[in-house]
């Protein structure tokens, strides 16, 4: 994807360096529900670094592989956000992400993910998925 201002955000909004492309070049996420959308579209683009950088240290994965055969042939839908509570300090994030992997049905991803501001940057803590009904 080409950072340029008629480049679609992965994240739902209209223009990518306004939105989501500034946080992956290093701008801070005001919000929780910013984060959420930067690490989604991060997701899109296969941004290891970002992804990394933004999750909590105490859940923080020792490496994430993006380039396996899995992550290579999921194709990202869209996403949902569904509702977004924050007291300054903690934060919840309920989305929906939709993706596809090779030619399979599309699926939806349905999270609760919980954030945390720590000197005035949000991290991703961990999330809870919302079974189906």
């Amino acid at each position: 994807m080409r950072n340029s201002l008629t480049t679609l955000c992965p994240c739902g909004s209209t223009d990518y360096a306004a939105c989501c492309g500034r946080f992956h070049s290093g701008a801070i996420a005001p919000t929780a529900e910013q984060l959420m959308r930067s690490r989604y579209s991060a997701y899109v683009l296969r941004l290891r670094d970002h992804l990394l950088a933004t999750w909590h240290a105490d859940t923080r994965p020792l490496d994430l592989d993006l380039d396996n055969d899995a992550a290579r042939a999921t194709k990202w839908l869209g996403l949902e956000v569904r509702n977004h509570i924050g007291d300054g300090q903690h934060a919840t994030v309920e989305f929906v992400a939709r993706f596809r992997v090779g030619g399979g049905s599309a699926q939806r991803l349905h999270e609760i993910s919980r954030f945390e501001c720590i000197d005035g940057r949000w991290f991703y803590r961990d999330g809870d998925f919302v079974n189906k009904r």
